[in-house]
């Protein structure tokens, strides 16, 4: 493992740091207020916990080189991590949609929600930097297990930031109403009913953001191909080179794994070429493509242009 791959364990710790704070700050926050949209803030964030230690685990197995039984690396791994991240993701939705609902059913006063906004800002604000520096290096590292815990966080970010509306809300209204002596019309003691809404819009975000990780990772385990753009730039050196060595290219078939993509491809040059030609252009074609590139394994297969059995496969 090199010490480029080690130092980004730092991350992982990193966003185990963030997890356990915020997990601290957002269940005082909803001791002290009773809030259950506060109570499923908290949840998330122990679900970002659970994240940040398999992600830790992950970067240190996916880290490791090629070896004789894993030939083509281990980042594979990484889609590991954010199928488990998305199923825990649906588990805590689910358990904050039967919280909410209940409390919907049976609404309770909310208590000290000035100090209790207060703390959950400041959650939240560490949860943003967090968010903001694993997605910056997960993108510029090429690390789908950091910029998938970056996003999510920032799904915290944005949870937490409709809760605290709601929450405002509901103390806003229910200064005004006491502020002019008006009787609560509004049924189920009052405004506080926003507090499960609140809750139940969370859960339902929470479980889209689920969903998306699940579906990330079925496509990386399905070996999917590489972007249409990434595609789109393979494709035009290889149509560069055919179009100025008179040779030709077919075959190419793409797809990634966590950090490293991979891609294939049959170049067809004059079968009166000598081996040394023909080794020289393919070295020429993959160093040009690996500039587009910081990870890439490219396997070239040659084959003579003018045999028909070339252009078979």
């Amino acid at each position: 493992m090199s010490a480029e791959q080690k130092s980004l364990t730092i991350y992982g710790w990193l966003s185990i740091a963030a997890a356990i704070s915020t997990i601290a700050l957002k269940s005082y926050a909803y001791w002290l207020t009773d809030s259950v949209g506060l109570l499923s803030d908290a949840m998330e964030s122990l679900i970002n916990l659970v994240a940040a230690v398999i992600m830790l685990i992950v970067l240190s197995i996916a880290a490791r080189p090629p070896d004789d039984g894993h030939a083509y690396g281990h980042e594979k791994i990484e889609y590991f991590s954010s199928g488990a991240e998305g199923i825990m993701i649906l588990l805590a939705a689910f358990s904050i949609g039967y919280t909410a609902w209940e409390r919907l059913l049976d609404p309770q006063p909310l208590q000290k929600l000035d100090v209790g906004i207060a703390i959950s800002v400041f959650a939240s604000l560490i949860n943003l930097a967090v968010a903001r520096i694993l997605i910056s290096v997960g993108k510029s590292r090429q690390s789908i297990t950091l910029e998938s815990d970056g996003k999510h966080l920032m799904t915290d970010v944005w949870t937490t930031v409709g809760i605290l509306i709601g929450i405002a809300g509901i103390s806003v209204a229910n200064h005004f109403e006491a502020s002019l002596g008006l009787a609560r019309q509004l049924g189920m003691n009052g405004w506080e009913i926003l507090d499960p809404i609140i809750a139940i819009l969370v859960a339902l975000n929470i479980v889209w953001a689920g969903l998306q990780l699940i579906r990330r990772t079925i496509s990386g385990l399905m070996d999917a191909a590489l972007s249409a753009d990434e595609q789109a730039e393979i494709v035009a050196v290889l149509n560069e080179f055919a179009e100025s060595e008179d040779i030709d290219y077919h075959a190419l078939r793409t797809r990634y794994a966590g950090a490293r993509r991979f891609m294939s491809v049959h170049v067809l040059v004059p079968g009166s070429w000598t081996v040394q030609q023909g080794h020289d252009l393919v070295e020429t074609i993959e160093q040009r493509l690996m500039t587009l590139f910081d990870n890439i394994d490219i396997d070239t297969h040659l084959e003579p242009i003018e045999d028909i059995a070339s252009w078979r496969h």
